[in-house]
């Protein structure tokens, strides 16, 4: 019994075209033709294009499939990488499906970095778009800190610096910058990683000064650098 080319393709649950791409590729051999000048496929023809379905269907790429052929170390090479692709790729799938059961929960964690999932309702959108630019440059376990530091209850005096309006008197500025200043002494005295020159240097960088400038208005940049100033901030030397 014998088949034509579109018969062969129905019976392997495929179409025409891929029966012919895979004989451009060499992956099955063409049939002889009838006296009519037609092709006509056997089981053997039948029984190769199942397999060649079954591996496709696995995710065996096409470049792979006739050395599976020729060798079986090489075939469980091939199937035991592949296992390891699909793991990785199961792990990173759950991961996604976790963060997006969080955001399904909690809306506003879809405009913060991945772990973010303590409370930041209270979180402006000011800092939540620094929080995004930060993840660019800083390490995860730098990112890990601040998440700590942001899941802990805000302090009045920080609710009242991200309200300042950017016409706020000079002494009023100064008095933010003089609540916030211990606030900030004692947060990187508790994370001295914050202030390591690695981190320093990221900090520093365009795409974070651009990010601080447009941010937030004047007087809030006026009060940043006053808490500086009270803190007396000075780059780290590096370290090698």
């Amino acid at each position: 019994m014998s088949w034509s080319t579109r018969e062969l393709a129905e019976l392997a649950g495929t179409t025409l075209k891929t029966v012919r791409y895979y004989h451009r590729i060499g992956l099955l051999d063409e049939p002889e033709r009838a006296h009519n000048g037609y092709k006509r496929y056997g089981v053997e023809h039948l029984v190769r294009l199942l397999r060649i379905r079954r591996l496709v269907d696995l995710g065996v790429p096409l470049s792979e499939i006739p050395a599976m052929a020729d060798s079986d170390e090489r075939a469980e090479q091939t199937l035991r990488a592949l296992d390891e692709e699909l793991r990785a790729s199961i792990e990173r799938q759950q991961r996604m499906r976790d963060e997006l059961a969080l955001i399904l929960r909690r809306r506003s964690l879809v405009d913060l970095p991945p772990g973010f999932d303590g409370d930041v309702e209270g979180m402006p959108e000011e800092e939540r778009a620094l929080m995004m630019i930060f993840s660019t440059v800083l390490d995860p376990a730098t990112m890990a800190t601040l998440r700590e530091l942001q899941s802990k209850s805000r302090p009045a005096v920080q609710t009242e610096f991200d309200e300042l309006p950017e016409d706020a008197d000079d002494a009023t500025r100064q008095r933010i910058a003089e609540d916030l200043a211990p606030i900030a002494r004692d947060q990187y005295e508790a994370q001295p990683e914050l202030l390591d020159a690695k981190t320093w240097k990221a900090l520093t960088k365009p795409v974070v000064l651009r990010g601080v400038a447009d941010l937030y208005n004047p007087a809030q940049l006026d009060v940043l650098q006053r808490v500086n100033v009270l803190l007396d901030l000075n780059p780290p030397e590096a370290t090698s």
